[in-house]
């Protein structure tokens, strides 16, 4: 039996056959699909109780940020926090 290439209906025939990309796991574009996992995340951080601060800072204090994070072993996100409640309750 020939087998021929546009014909997908035999699946033995074409288990070896590698198909380029990667597999199409959801039906939405890529650009949808991020656009939707943000928003998700941003609904489960509300319902955690927490709200989305975003500012810009220099590469000097972000890489500070970052060091000072790392050897208090906590995410960067976490100990910005730390460092606002503190001066905050003071």
């Amino acid at each position: 039996m020939a087998k021929i290439a546009s014909d997908r209906t035999t699946i033995d025939l074409f288990a070896q056959d590698k198909r380029p990309g990667r597999p199409k796991t959801n039906p939405l574009p890529r650009e949808e699909q991020l656009k939707l996992n943000k928003r998700n995340q941003i609904k489960r951080d509300r319902s955690k109780g927490l709200k989305r601060i975003e500012f810009k800072v220099s590469d000097q204090l972000y890489d500070a940020l970052s060091q000072q994070a790392d050897k208090a072993e906590m995410t960067r996100s976490a100990y910005i926090e730390h460092i606002l409640t503190q001066v905050l309750t003071r």
